[in-house]
């Protein structure tokens, strides 16, 4: 419960609040949404598997931000950024698909 009300206090302090994201962020702030929403999805699975652990989601969820905003940051100082945040989006959807996939087929049971 907790959790919902941080989310909707969330929204609504960015639609009233209309944050603007600076010009030097702007590269990697769509990997690092898809970087937390592997985490996102990696601890909806391991909540209905029962092995979900509020540690390990905090630990993944900021490390896989970081990490993927690093590999971004990395790649744009070698000139090759483009190819690594494809990368990073690949992998990191692959591993969303395979959670939601999960996640169905518990609900599911299918």
């Amino acid at each position: 419960m907790i959790a919902a009300i941080g989310l909707l206090v969330g929204v609504v302090a960015g639609l009233v609040l209309q944050p603007t994201v600076p010009l030097w962020l702007q590269p990697y702030l769509p990997i690092a949404v898809v970087a937390a929403l592997d985490a996102v999805f990696g601890g909806v699975r391991a909540l209905l598997d029962g092995i979900f652990d509020d540690r390990v989601f905090i630990v993944s969820f900021l490390s896989n931000v970081v990490v993927a905003a690093l590999i971004v940051y990395l790649g744009d100082h070698l000139g090759v950024g483009s190819q690594l945040s494809t990368g990073v989006v690949v992998v990191l959807g692959i591993r969303i698909f395979s959670n939601a996939a999960a996640i169905r087929r518990h609900i599911f049971k299918a």
